[in-house]
């Protein structure tokens, strides 16, 4: 089993800058990729981004790239999502989770363990 638990949700306004983080604890967390995800109301839960725990590799949704950066600390099983030049569109609830194996995963079902998701809101 692997616990994971997001922070640093918030408010802020277009252009503004938040940064995610999900602590991962459990079974083993260098065994599993990482990766945010997305749900607006009303809409499917969408891939953001991903990176792997060995030899950094990262992905990122077309939608974010360039405003978006996924990073971990291994010392502290921590995933982050630093985000900047935030747009009303980047409103939704955004989840960690793990994923079996080393390989970078853009696809939910590729996902066995997920957070309780942090609430993020962009006015403009």
């Amino acid at each position: 089993q692997v616990q994971l638990v997001e922070s640093g949700g918030g408010s802020v306004q277009a252009g503004g800058s938040l940064r995610l983080s999900c602590a991962a604890s459990g079974r083993t967390a260098s065994s599993y990729a990482m990766g945010w995800f997305r749900q607006a109301p009303g809409k499917e839960r969408e891939f953001v981004a991903t990176i792997t725990w060995g030899v950094v590799n990262t992905d990122y949704a077309d939608s974010v790239k360039g405003r978006f950066t996924i990073s971990r600390d291994n010392a502290k099983n921590t995933v982050y999502l630093q985000m900047n030049s935030l747009k009303p569109e980047d409103t939704a609830v955004y989840y960690c989770a793990a994923s079996p194996g080393r390989v970078l995963a853009t696809m939910r079902d590729q996902y066995n363990y997920w957070g309780q998701g942090t609430q993020v809101t962009v006015s403009s």
